[in-house]
């Protein structure tokens, strides 16, 4: 008669209405946290690693999961043998993991599996990728424009190291840049984690990003307003260029800079959005005698009309 060991649903710390995603997430994490190679000093990892790496063989498993939830509180299953349940004390575990098994007694009885079957890596069922790690860095928007690179310095078991981050044209607020490979590494030949970079781009005070679109404000003298001409609007660029503003253009009205915006994310010939020169109109100061005589004449064929 086998010894039933520690509930598998604690073991990993999930309810019993766990979903598959949450059982993996759990195991990962408890995996990474006890594995032997991280803990050379400990000598109960190996025990604990192999409690948390049957638990997730079973659960893990539709069918295993569906045959030990029919087991009974006392550990009688429907049909099959009849099992013992108790806590294992950690000077049992040498009987219930021998040099040929990575999993318990209770674990062969009712499964069937036999010693050793399915066993991969030094360790647990398999390969054990790495975490990811994730960093924050604030840009400019003439850095987001042309696109930049920031180094970060990380902790890992082997000592500090550097990884330089490559910043891509066009990157928005809130985005997170990739770098595959560059987290925490895998255990038991998993792949190592991926590193993030999330962006954060502060207000500009000259430009408003509306997705790859930018808008900005441009003084336009009164009289360029009326009878039209050219003024002189910022780019991204750190450049100006020259803009055509038509006769008769009204305060707030929007010239389009086509291609002028930000570079669209991912490249590939998409091109950039457009850039958006808002009217602001201004008047001459001191407002010039001639100026106030036009304004007065025009009062008064606007109040004559209204008459």
């Amino acid at each position: 008669m086998a010894t039933r060991p520690r509930d598998y649903y604690e073991v990993l710390g999930v309810p019993r209405t766990a979903t598959d995603k949450e059982i993996k997430a759990a195991y990962r994490s408890l995996a990474r946290q006890h594995h032997p190679d991280v803990n050379p000093d400990n000598p109960d990892a190996a025990e604990r690693f192999k409690e948390i790496s049957e638990a997730r063989e079973v659960l893990g498993d539709p069918e295993k999961r569906k045959r030990y939830d029919q087991l009974g509180p006392d550990g009688s299953p429907g049909r099959g043998p009849r099992v013992e349940y108790r806590t294992v004390d950690p000077e049992d575990m040498e009987d219930l993991f021998g040099a040929d098994s990575r999993f318990s007694d209770f674990y062969h009885e009712i499964f069937g599996n036999a010693r050793g079957a399915g066993r991969r890596g030094g360790f647990g069922i398999g390969p054990i990728a790495g975490e990811d790690v994730e960093g924050e860095t604030t840009i400019s928007l003439e850095e987001a424009y042309r696109g930049t690179t920031r180094t970060l310095e990380l902790e890992t078991p082997e000592g500090r190291r550097r990884v330089e981050v490559r910043i891509p044209p066009g990157v928005r607020d809130g985005a997170r840049v990739r770098v595959a490979g560059q987290g925490g590494p895998g255990l038991d030949g998993g792949q190592a984690g991926d590193l993030y970079l999330r962006v954060r781009i502060p207000a500009h005070p000259t430009f408003r990003r509306e997705g790859d679109d930018l808008f900005a404000r441009v003084p336009v003298p009164l009289d360029v307003a009326l009878l039209g001409g050219e003024v002189t609007a910022p780019t991204p660029r750190g450049t100006s260029v020259a803009l055509r503003v038509p006769p008769g253009t009204q305060n707030g009205t929007r010239l389009r800079l086509r291609g002028l915006g930000m570079p669209r994310p991912g490249g590939g010939g998409s091109g950039n959005g457009d850039l958006y020169a808002e009217v602001d109109v201004r008047l001459p100061v001191p407002v010039p005698p001639e100026a106030r005589e036009l304004a007065e004449r025009l009062r008064a064929e606007r109040t004559g009309d209204d008459a």
